[in-house]
């Protein structure tokens, strides 16, 4: 038995594959499925186990992928957000690099227990937080699998090797370049824990049942399926849901909560912070539903908290005591206020520093707690599983390796 974070996990004894599938709603699983979309998983749910999950919140990439290697919250991981405020220097970053990480992964206990591991994510930007002191194993991106070195990656000619050209950041390509770089792997490699984690570009352009979602997740299907065809068992997830958040004539229903602050306490006295803040602004615009706040000291904080929780679209406003123990936050990475709006809302800075020209359809996001629902599903039936537990997606490998097999 492993033993990281507190939770103990069995070695496997069969392929185990865990797969992360970015902003997956679990409505656009249950919309393919009935339109005869995915076979493979219609049979995976009649014959194993399928179950609603919550991810946690902020309902961002970066929190719930560490969430689900660490099998622990963000109050122990420390991965808060996709970008914060660094108090320590004064600056905003991203929060990429390994050194903002307080926990283990299980991959780097499962390689130091002599287990074979390989790991294949969309974006870059979660290689180094995923694969971090992990001795030896596979890690590497498919945004940049042109570049992978048996030194950095413990691999080399990715691109042979999937047979498929390197693809663009913006695509569906991107995301099925893990499902195809992981069904070879398997194939030649043969890791006894893999995980894949995909983008959500489709995710942000598509609804649930959609021509475009639709052949998404049947090009997913075609490889899971393939996957379990080798034995492996498979354990599919997601970081987070997706929701529309645009007003009735389709435009973004926007709050810019930094312009809010300006015009009641003083221009830039206040500092907004959105966690959901990366370089792919094609997606969402740095716009998401979750926000924090730091104020100067001579706010008032508890009237700050009643004074915006009345402003509409706002669902919870929180200070940061009662936001680091709601959603289990590190509360030192996190500001003076937590700010979640409502489902169909999402919140900005000031509306001159968000350039929305390069959004293509009606805006798609999340982050909040209206993006908490995701799917749990096993290929296999999960004996002596407490159906009444509450069910997170970091407990994703627990099953897989606690109960699958």
């Amino acid at each position: 038995m492993l033993q990281v974070n507190s939770r103990s996990y069995r070695l496997p004894t069969v392929p185990t594959v865990v797969v992360c599938v970015d902003g997956c709603e679990p409505d656009y699983l249950g919309q393919a499925v009935g339109t005869g979309h995915m076979p493979w998983l219609k049979r995976a749910l009649a014959t194993g186990t399928g179950l609603i999950a919550e991810c946690v919140v902020p309902t961002f990439t970066n929190p719930n992928n560490l969430s689900i290697v660490t099998g622990a919250p963000p109050s122990v991981h420390g991965i808060c957000g996709n970008y914060l405020f660094d108090t320590a220097t004064g600056t905003e970053v991203m929060m990429n690099d390994a050194k903002w990480l307080r926990a283990p992964t299980l991959f780097a206990a499962l390689v130091d227990a002599g287990k074979s591991v390989a790991i294949v994510t969309a974006k870059d930007k979660l290689r180094s937080l995923l694969g971090h002191k992990m001795a030896r194993g596979i890690c590497f991106s498919s945004e940049k699998a042109d570049q992978v070195t048996l030194a950095d990656n413990g691999i080399d000619n990715v691109l042979e090797l999937v047979g498929r050209p390197l693809p663009s950041v913006y695509s569906a390509d991107l995301s099925e370049f893990v499902f195809a770089a992981g069904v070879k792997l398997m194939e030649k490699h043969h890791p006894d824990v893999m995980y894949l984690s995909t983008t959500d570009y489709i995710q942000h352009k598509h609804a649930p049942g959609t021509p475009g979602a639709n052949a998404f997740y049947t090009m997913m299907d075609g490889y899971l399926g393939q996957l379990d065809a080798m034995g492996c068992v498979i354990a599919l997830t997601a970081d987070h849901g997706m929701n529309a958040k645009v007003a009735m004539d389709g435009t973004p229903d926007v709050f810019y909560l930094q312009d809010w602050f300006d015009a009641w306490i003083g221009v830039a006295k206040a500092r907004v912070i959105l966690p959901i803040t990366d370089p792919y602004v094609v997606h969402h615009g740095a716009l998401g539903s979750f926000a924090t706040v730091y104020l100067p000291a001579e706010v008032d904080i508890a009237a700050a908290c009643v004074r915006l929780q009345e402003v509409k679209g706002m669902e919870v406003v929180l200070t940061r005591a009662q936001a680091a123990e709601r959603f289990e936050l590190p509360s030192d990475r996190i500001g003076d206020l937590v700010v979640v709006s409502e489902r169909f809302t999402v919140i900005g800075t000031s509306a001159a520093r968000h350039d929305l020209t390069a959004l293509e359809v009606p805006l798609r996001s999340h982050g909040g707690i209206s993006e908490q629902r995701v799917p749990l599903i096993v290929n296999r039936p999960l004996p002596g599983l407490d159906m009444q537990r509450r069910f997170r997606n970091f407990d994703a490998f627990d099953l897989a390796l606690n109960y699958a097999q």
